[in-house]
């Protein structure tokens, strides 16, 4: 499994249409081949600004299913607009991953 991270800085004032425009934008996301879910997080620090975190099951499924699709286009117009700058989105691959062990 692949995790997209994107650090999303949104115009200042926008916050608000912002998110309910990204519950808006989930449905494109979520219909392409190979995603897994996703989950937008909002910095407690700085109001602005926003982590997106999708899972896919391979990297290609975002860079070309995604990126590719007339969804994407739609994702597009919703959002793109909101970010200032524009977001570097990048790409994990888990290497260790730990559960807290209950006694």
């Amino acid at each position: 499994m692949i995790l997209e991270v994107a650090i999303l800085k949104v115009k200042k004032g926008l916050e608000k249409q912002f998110e309910l425009d990204f519950k808006k934008a989930g449905k494109f996301i979520s219909s392409i081949k190979g995603y897994v879910n996703h989950s937008l997080k909002k910095c407690m620090e700085q109001d602005n600004q926003y982590i997106l975190l999708v899972n896919w099951e391979k990297i290609e499924n975002h860079t070309i299913g995604f990126r590719q699709s007339s969804q994407y286009l739609e994702w597009k117009k919703l959002l793109h607009h909101y970010y200032e700058p524009f977001p570097t989105v990048e790409h994990y691959e888990t290497i260790i991953e730990n559960e807290k062990i209950n006694e």
